[in-house]
């Protein structure tokens, strides 16, 4: 639709924003295709906010380019402005205020945005300027914000397997009766092989651009040039049917490997048996649950074993739900939490990946070309030596939003600031997440072709992760000691030698000078 049309009459306008990409979603309920007028837009101010990778960019402006086309197809009236429209305001609040001049709407109808700021920026625009704002809650979730608030009440710790327990219940899902399939909730310790070799691993179904993702493509490169990230190739499907078939293809080739190597790497094999699907679920061209009973099917006709079908549905409404009622319970100031104090900027080779560290450089790397690393590389790798190094959480919090192409605030932030970095002191994990080069070995091949010596444990060649896993327990002693899961630790580390303590700082006072 055009952006120059004499002024209409029309019930509302109903803002669609890019990661909700769904035809139920809840802003559409009710709503009258014959009057009413959807609004999307891609706009400077969300795409820069942070320094998003160019292929988070692309997938997201083609997606909404596409399906904008197909609302218009159902006899939807849509209002679509590009980033390189010349009247393009720059800030979605601003294009509702451009659109003033089109159509003369009763109000704005949107759902929640998944992000603090979001959600601040359009409540406040309404309040400013006397408009009805109609802002509703993404029904696409399972739990509501008053549920997870309620049972949060009164918890001395919120713990996800409690959580999880309880959306097994209400969703059925892998339930025999009153319960779980196998008798077992969670079947996590079967889910922890390493992939050493010599097994034959898929790779996520490839979607070829068309027409529409070139155009995208040709624009991202042109506006975000000096972004993170490479560009192409470009392999993400953009559309509804193109997520279905990779979740098909998922189901089919990579599922029945999944339980047991989903903690594992493997150098040169990026995906091994990872949906790599989370970006479209985000983004809503999957539903959460549609993808749970395609899993849950898998299981029951024997084409996937419960080690496998119980690890995948507990990420999704388990893990993916928690995060998000941890996120709103706790916004805002969540973010800007920082038990440890740290301080220090984040390193340059997280941006390069140029770094001796063969761990670090694949992850990072990986990165940069694909927009996804799986959640291991994600927690282990990068984010362990961010925390291990005491760097500033709110720029490590800020690295993941940009730089993933399934990253928004209210499931990002979470897995950094509580599961990564241990910045909000525990709120939504037991212990630092906190690791020496010893479980990377035992997890991965990556140190068999390292610069340093992941047996070495100080001096020059040693990897770094040695010493500074005893440099962060040292240095947060008074905040860790009594946590019953370090307790073990701490005792070893008070049994070594003087000597060998002073090794292991000065090891890491000269790691972190190379790094800083």
């Amino acid at each position: 639709m055009s952006s120059r049309e004499t002024p209409a009459e029309v019930c509302n306008l109903i803002l669609i924003l890019g990661d909700q990409l769904c035809k139920n979603i809840a802003s559409l309920q009710g709503a009258d295709r014959d009057h009413d007028v959807i609004l999307m837009a891609e706009v400077p101010e969300e795409a820069g906010y942070v320094r998003h990778h160019k292929k988070k960019i692309a997938f997201l402006f083609s997606a909404m380019r596409h399906f904008a086309r197909e609302l218009e197809e159902d006899g939807w009236k849509v209002r679509y402005i590009k980033l390189d429209d010349p009247e393009n305001a720059g800030k979605l609040t601003g294009e509702i205020d451009r659109s003033r001049a089109v159509f003369k709407f009763a109000g704005v109808v949107v759902t929640e945005p998944g992000e603090y700021r979001l959600k601040s920026a359009l409540s406040e625009w309404g309040e400013a300027t006397g408009t009805v704002l109609d802002m509703r809650q993404d029904s696409r979730f399972l739990c509501s914000h008053e549920r997870f608030q309620s049972w949060a009440e009164g918890r001395k710790q919120l713990r996800m397997e409690y959580f999880y327990r309880e959306m097994r219940r209400e969703t059925g899902l892998l339930m025999n009766g009153d319960q779980p399939e196998g008798g077992k909730w969670n079947f996590d310790q079967d889910n922890r092989k390493p992939a050493k070799g010599g097994v034959s691993l898929p790779h996520p179904l490839e979607t070829r651009p068309d027409a529409i993702t070139e155009e995208v493509l040709d624009l991202v490169e042109a506006r975000f040039s000096g972004h993170f990230g490479t560009l192409r190739p470009f392999w993400f499907a953009v559309t509804r049917e193109g997520a279905l078939q990779a979740l098909e293809d998922f189901a089919e080739k990579a599922l029945p490997g999944f339980g047991d190597y989903q903690d594992a790497m493997l150098h040169g094999e990026r995906f091994l048996y990872h949906s790599v699907l989370s970006h479209y679920i985000n983004a809503g061209l999957l539903d959460a649950m549609e993808v749970c009973r395609r899993v849950e099917r898998a299981y029951y006709e024997g084409e996937a074993p419960l080690n496998a079908a119980e690890g995948f549905i507990r990420q999704i409404i388990g893990w993916r739900e928690y995060v998000r009622g941890i996120y709103w319970l706790n916004m805002p100031g969540y973010t800007e939490k920082n038990f440890f104090g740290a301080t220090r900027p984040l390193p340059e080779f997280y941006w390069t990946g140029e770094t001796g560290m063969a761990c670090l450089s694949a992850a990072i790397t990986q990165t940069r070309e694909e927009a996804y690393a799986h959640h291991i590389q994600r927690l282990m790798v990068t984010g362990n030596f961010a925390m291990l190094a005491g760097v500033d959480p709110r720029a490590v919090h800020e690295w993941y939003l940009a730089v993933y192409a399934d990253a928004y605030e209210w499931v990002e932030a979470p897995n950094v600031i509580g599961m990564s970095q241990f910045a909000d002191g525990g709120l939504l994990g037991s212990k630092p997440y906190a690791a020496s080069g010893n479980y990377i070995n035992k997890m991965s091949d990556h140190c068999a072709g390292c610069s340093y010596d992941v047996k070495r444990k100080t001096g020059k060649g040693a990897c770094p992760f040695n010493s500074l896993y005893w440099d962060f327990l040292v240095r947060n002693a008074y905040k860790l000691r009594e946590n019953p899961r370090l307790r073990q630790a701490y005792r070893t580390w008070g049994r070594m030698s003087t000597e060998r303590q002073n090794a292991y700082l000065e090891t890491a006072r000269q790691v972190l000078e190379r790094c800083f």
